[in-house]
């Protein structure tokens, strides 16, 4: 038994939706969830795509890689040379870089990554681990 892509997949894609929706409503959403879930629902996202990725490792390997990734895109966030800079003016590149180092998306990143982990553990048990 491996984690099933196909499941990965589709739980990525709704990830993705249910971020982006928290961004494009957020005048509608209470001020604590518009600042802080997108940055949880991104970290959780990388999770999902490492454990896509990686099917055979360990649930502790995958979010270790989560967290190592989602911190490292946050500690870049202090390097502004105007190549980055001008990768983070773009759409894209803005939900995938961020702009500006925030101590507290790290701690969104590890509630994001240890959802994940938990949700893996308790319902999506792999033989791996």
């Amino acid at each position: 038994m491996y984690r099933n892509r196909n499941i990965y997949l589709v739980l990525t894609l709704i990830i993705v939706v249910a971020g982006l929706a928290s961004r494009h409503f957020s005048a509608s959403l209470p001020g604590w969830v518009h600042a802080y879930a997108g940055d949880g629902l991104w970290a959780l996202m990388v999770f999902l795509i490492i454990g896509f990725l990686f099917t055979r490792k360990s649930s502790l390997w995958v979010a270790l890689s989560a967290l190592a990734f989602s911190y490292g895109i946050e500690i870049s966030q202090l390097y502004h040379a105007p190549w980055i800079d001008t990768l983070r003016a773009n759409r894209l590149g803005g939900l995938i870089l961020g702009f500006g180092f925030l101590w507290s998306d790290l701690v969104c990143y590890t509630i994001g990554v240890g959802f994940g982990y938990l949700v893996e553990k308790l319902f999506l048990k792999s033989k791996y681990d």
